[in-house]
Order: C-alpha cells, then structure tokens, then sequence
C-alpha cells in the first residue's frame, strides 16, 4: 500500500507541474469507433450492441492512447492541454508492458520538438528530482555506440555488428535495413544511455514517423524524439504532421504494412484526418509511459509492481 500512496502523491505532484504552467487538464474517451492503422500496434476491438436490434453491433476499440482525440480538441483552439488516462496494447506483456497501463499525452500548439524538448527537460528535472538530459541525434548515437553512419551505412560494418549482437539472420538476408537498425538501436545502444540521467535522442529517420513532420532540411529525418532514463524508454514526442494529404497516404501505406504481415483489418479514422483538413495548428506533443516513470522514481523493476491491478490478478 505504501507504493500506492507514493504513487498517488507523485500524480498530484505532476498535475500541480500542468496546473502551475496553465496547461489544461482534459478527459477524452476509452472507446472509439476507430483506431491506429500502425502495424506495430494491436488494438483490443470490442462491440457495442445497439438497443433493440439482436442483429446490429457497432465495433468499437480501446484506444492504444488519446492523441486522436486531444488534437481534435486541439484543432477547437483549446491551447495547450495534458491528460492522464488508462491506454491499451494487445500482445504487450513483460517486466516494462502491461495491457493497461497509464499515458501522459501533452500537446504545445505553436511549439517545435526543440521548443517541446525544453519543456520535457523542466518536467523530468522537477518530478524525477534528476539532473538535466543529455541531448544527442540518432544519427551520432550510431556513431558513439556502433560506429554505424545510419544514413550512410556501410553494409560490412553493419553486418559484423549485427552478427556481433545476435540479430536473426534473415533480417539481414533480406537486407531490411528499417528493421535492422530498429534492432541495432534496441540490443546495441538502449541499454547502454540515460544511465545517470535522462537522454533525449532525436531526429529519428523517416520510417519513425507515422504522425510526426519530416525535418525541412532533410527528408530522411522526422522531427521525432525519444526520452530514455535508468534502461527504460520514457517517452515518444515528435512535432506534429498537420499535413492532410501527407497524413492520408500515411495510414494508405500502413493499410498496406498491415496485410504484408497478415494482421487483422482496420479502417482510417476520417474523423481524425478531417482534423487536419480543418486546420490543426502547429504543435508538438509528447506520450510519457507513467507507470515506467514511477517506477524509476521508486527504484522498482517490475511494471506490475506499480500496477496493483496487473495483468496477472485483473
């Protein structure tokens, strides 16, 4: 019960950071009537059984987090908002996932990811009472780990290292260079940053961006960013695509990911892409995990352990 007291006084402790800054706590839905096309995610589905009729269910989905809903909002001129919710992930199980688990999503109209960085830093510094982030591209954390160039790899050197680190040989037979590096940066450099304090890795390449803008300078890069502290992955933050076009032959090509890899058939949220048509500003917005957030702040290395309610007794 005591991690459940520290649990629930670090909660106030980080509404009191929103609410001194003026950023506007809100409540959007669990359920939607649509969900993520990215094929990296599994969504629950369930139906909702329309009165009076035994034959006609509506199929809903719990929401892997609240984004389409707050930059709704966002798009309505609510400036700058937070929430914390309940999100949930299918097949995510382990000492780091659960199925349900605790989201902050937080969203800066007019801000860029360097302008959002800033911010993120003050948070972690005040809530995780820790030193300032380190902050380092993708491009030369490759460099100081691997010593990989990832926008100009050479494939020889790629090979050695992956081999080195136990990546599945038929990734690199197949020479699929997103799904290598994604490995490369999880077995050959994750657990080796933010040791000490937190660090904030940015300008992932291309492929990381399903709602992130691409960089102005150069296209092989979004304006994403990633926060990593004591061996856990924090947060995902990125300036957003308020690109309808853009947006749309996205989620097409997602559509298409999806059955290269069999997996179940879903539709684009038009009410989402509408969002963008109607003009959402420009904005940058940040997903923290809290659960992983509190138990670094506890010193604890089991998610379930912040979870009374885990997957195991729910």
């Amino acid at each position: 019960m005591k991690i459940f007291l520290h649990k629930s006084k670090i909660i106030n402790k980080i509404r009191l950071f929103f609410h001194e800054k003026n950023i506007l706590e809100v409540d959007t839905p669990s359920l939607s009537r649509n969900t993520v096309t990215d094929s990296n995610l599994f969504p629950f589905k369930t139906f909702f059984k329309l009165e009076n009729d035994t034959d006609k269910k509506l199929p809903l989905w719990l929401v892997t987090s609240p984004e389409y809903h707050m930059k709704r909002l966002l798009s309505k001129g609510i400036g700058p908002i937070y929430q914390i919710c309940h999100s949930f992930r299918n097949s995510e199980y382990g000492k780091n996932h659960n199925h349900e688990f605790l989201m902050l999503e937080w969203y800066l109209p007019f801000y860029d990811m360097f302008e959002l960085m800033y911010e993120v830093n003050i948070f972690l510094q005040e809530i995780l009472n820790c030193r300032k982030a380190e902050i380092i591209s993708y491009k030369k954390i490759f460099i100081k780990y691997l010593n990989i160039n990832p926008f100009d790899p050479d494939l020889k050197r790629i090979i050695k290292v992956s081999k080195k680190l136990g990546i599945h040989s038929s990734i690199l037979k197949e020479k699929d260079f997103k799904s290598i590096f994604d490995s490369l940066f999880f077995l050959g450099i994750e657990p080796y940053i933010g040791k000490s304090n937190p660090i904030m890795v940015y300008h992932f390449p291309y492929w990381h961006s399903s709602l992130a803008k691409l960089n102005f300078n150069d296209f092989r890069l979004s304006d994403r960013f990633e926060v990593y502290f004591k061996g856990l992955e924090l947060g995902n933050g990125f300036c957003e695509l308020i690109d309808y076009y853009e947006q749309k032959e996205r989620f097409k090509q997602d559509i298409i990911d999806r059955k290269k890899k069999k997996l179940s058939t879903v539709k684009i949220d038009y009410r989402f892409l509408n969002v963008l048509k109607n003009k959402l500003p420009p904005c940058s917005g940040i997903a923290i995990g809290l659960d992983r957030l509190i138990m670094i702040i506890l010193g604890l290395k089991n998610i379930r352990d912040v979870i009374y309610f885990n997957f195991n007794n729910c």
